[in-house]
């Protein structure tokens, strides 16, 4: 296979991750040795996240391929992306639990989800947003809460009522 072949290759793959990805974060990840990254990548991977180095040049081309054309201007310098395909919060709070576990620094460049960019400013909020579960379950219990207590004051005189009855029937049988 030939150079050019492989670069084909390479385009395609990342233009099809670009396509299918749920978030992207961007990051910078110079200062990590072999170890970290590898170390990185397998904490990531266990997470559901790919994390992949990119060649600028070749990124770009697949970012415009795939209608990303506003990633074009990230592509600058040292580039690893943490692509996620579920829970758009994942990769930004996995990449942030790595940082606070290992004290190393991986510099965030930004993110993108299918509809536009993130800031490294929403990047870091999203990696302190609580899951999509937690979110729902919050949701349903704020709804159940009062519901619940509906039902509790609904229920209250109708109990004081069967105890009254039930006192009158002892009281009859006893009598």
């Amino acid at each position: 296979m030939s150079s050019k072949d492989k670069k084909a290759q390479i385009i395609d793959s990342l233009q099809e991750v670009l396509s299918r990805c749920s978030v992207g974060v961007l990051t910078d990840y110079r200062g990590l040795s072999a170890p970290e990254m590898t170390e990185l990548r397998r904490q990531l991977r266990e997470a559901g996240i790919e994390y992949r180095v990119v060649k600028n040049t070749l990124a770009r081309f697949a970012a415009e391929r795939a209608g990303k054309d506003e990633l074009v201007s990230f592509f600058e310098g040292p580039v690893a992306i943490a692509f996620g395909y579920g829970d758009i919060t994942e990769p930004a709070k996995a990449l942030a639990a790595y940082v606070q576990a290992s004290k190393v620094e991986i510099s965030i460049k930004g993110g993108f989800l299918p509809d536009g960019l993130l800031s490294l400013e929403e990047v870091e909020t999203l990696s302190k947003l609580p899951s999509r579960e937690v979110l729902l379950a919050k949701v349903v219990g704020g709804i159940q809460s009062p519901i619940s207590a509906l039902v509790s004051r609904l229920s209250a005189p109708m109990t004081g009522l069967v105890g009254v009855l039930q006192s009158r029937i002892k009281q009859l049988e006893g009598g």
